[in-house]
């Protein structure tokens, strides 16, 4: 019995340690899921950009209609 408890407790304690390096290693999913995230990140900034110029563009329009209207 007292092999047995051993081996549990060894098999045990490999199995944390690896279990704890194997958190703390950062995979290629995980690098490329970072990636893919900042990659959305940028595009809807890209947008949000774009939408603000759009906005800001319809407003000089509608501006120098209503100024040719008043004329």
């Amino acid at each position: 019995m007292r092999i047995t408890a051993k081996l549990f407790t060894f098999a045990v304690s490999i199995a944390l340690l690896l279990g704890a390096v194997g958190c703390e290693q950062e995979g290629p999913a995980e690098r490329a899921g970072e990636k893919i995230d900042h990659a959305a990140e940028r595009a809807g900034d890209k947008i949000e950009q774009a939408s603000e110029k759009a906005a800001d563009k319809i407003e000089d329009a509608k501006e120098a209609a209503s100024d040719q209207i008043a004329e």
